[in-house]
């Protein structure tokens, strides 16, 4: 007997209805719309989906309430209704992380170094963020900002010198201070999406999210997310 794409909906529906559930603690029978309202305070993912979960709870009470016969529905989804739903039922159930997407052998940099060494690293890296640390600590991340603003202030200087220029010295041209934040490897690539954009909303850029295990600071860094690396997010 062939599988209707209303059973299809309904079984996918059914489980994000138990995971919304299991998102916000409780196994009592609660509306979907109040799961949502709930759900969407804890999770990204719900966030994300709010309204097609809110439109797909409509359908789904179309298709229950309405049904003629057990093996005909008044309202049959479309085949992209039902993989939208299912896409939804993944992403919750197995929520693409910060540290499965983004975790790479990250080039970390002593304040000690000189300016030269990292530009040439740059170069070969081909990327423009990089962590700055004294020993084990964390002490700032350096961005093209932070190097022009030093190559402002000494450009008239006869002392200019990338050789004898240390990143430290760089660090403290830094205008924004706080241009990163660090993050847990488990935090979902959309919580990753939500911190760049709130971060704009209060006037602030972000440059970069540092991955380490628990989001502390000065545990080994195991990654990093840029705004731009995040584009490829759907």
């Amino acid at each position: 007997m062939p599988t209707h794409n209303s059973d299809r909906f309904v079984t996918a529906y059914n489980r994000i209805d138990q995971l919304m559930k299991d998102v916000i603690g409780t196994q009592e029978h609660m509306a979907f719309f109040r799961l949502i309202d709930y759900a969407k305070k804890k999770n990204a993912v719900i966030r994300k989906y709010e309204a097609d979960l809110r439109e797909y709870g409509d359908l789904r009470n179309a298709i229950i309430h309405n049904r003629t016969t057990m093996e005909f529905a008044i309202a049959e989804p479309h085949e992209d209704v039902v993989l939208k739903m299912e896409e939804i039922e993944t992403a919750l159930r197995t929520p693409v992380t910060v540290g499965s997407m983004f975790r790479t052998n990250v080039t970390m940099f002593q304040q000690t170094d000189s300016l030269s060494y990292a530009l040439r690293v740059i170069k070969d890296k081909k990327y423009n963020q990089f962590p700055v640390y004294d020993g084990t600590k964390f002490k700032g991340l350096i961005t093209p900002v932070g190097i022009t603003m030093w190559m402002a202030s000494v450009v008239e200087s006869k002392e200019f010198s990338r050789s004898r220029t240390t990143l430290g010295e760089i660090l403290a041209h830094e205008n924004d201070r706080e241009n990163h934040q660090f993050v847990a490897k488990q935090e979902s690539v959309y919580e990753a999406l939500e911190i760049f954009k709130e971060a704009v909303t209060r006037g602030r850029r972000l440059e970069a999210l540092l991955i380490t295990e628990d989001g502390k600071p000065n545990n080994k860094l195991i990654g990093i997310v840029t705004p731009m690396s995040l584009m490829k997010i759907k």
